[in-house]
């Protein structure tokens, strides 16, 4: 996304005088140039600034992909599960740790209902509670418990955070953080 703030005028008029810094050394115009001769400087400083700008776009390209695979590791490595749900109640997205937690193969849960994982005595509450932070837009996020469907159809209690988020083309998606309540609130996990 471009910064709002980059005073454009300013940074072309920076690249092009590092241009001509850069052609200064290697090509100089006669005192009364041609018209050819300005029109074929100009072009060289036209392309010294093209190469000069896509360097800079192989660098932030290199910087981009490394952060993106940071952000990556650090999603599918994180010790809690994460999972987005569509408008509809669909899993869009989740992790390797929430896939674990619900004893599930990650592409066989795309696009399945987040319903089905939850345990029959509290698919009611989910709905409820889904449809609530769906409707009111003012409403950003909740925490609750619910009874989950985990590894071999065993039965967990898992606290969840939710956070709604609005798209910014499309309908808003809900992002939950998972966790075995049984794994983490326990005396050796609280910090004093």
């Amino acid at each position: 996304m471009l910064d709002p703030k980059t005073d454009w005028v300013a940074k072309r008029l920076d690249l092009r005088s590092t241009a001509e810094a850069m052609l200064s050394s290697v090509a100089k115009l006669p005192a009364q140039p041609s018209v050819s001769e300005v029109l074929l400087n100009e072009l060289l400083i036209h392309k010294v600034e093209l190469e000069v700008q896509l360097e800079e776009l192989k660098r932030s390209n290199v910087a981009m992909e490394e952060a993106r695979d940071r952000y990556l590791d650090l999603f599918e490595s994180s010790p809690v599960g994460y999972l987005t749900i569509t408008r509809e109640g669909l899993v869009s997205q989740l992790n390797l740790t929430a896939a674990e937690l619900l004893g599930v193969d990650r592409l066989q849960i795309f696009n399945c209902r987040f319903w089905n994982l939850v345990a029959p005595k509290d698919r009611d509450r989910w709905h409820r509670l889904f449809l609530n932070i769906m409707e009111d837009s003012k409403k950003e996020s909740c925490s609750f418990s619910l009874d989950m469907f985990g590894v071999n159809a065993t039965i967990f209690s898992a606290y969840i955070d939710c956070q709604r988020h609005d798209e910014s083309v499309g309908a808003a998606t809900l992002r939950l953080t998972l966790v075995d309540h049984k794994k983490w609130v326990t005396d050796d996990n609280l910090i004093s």
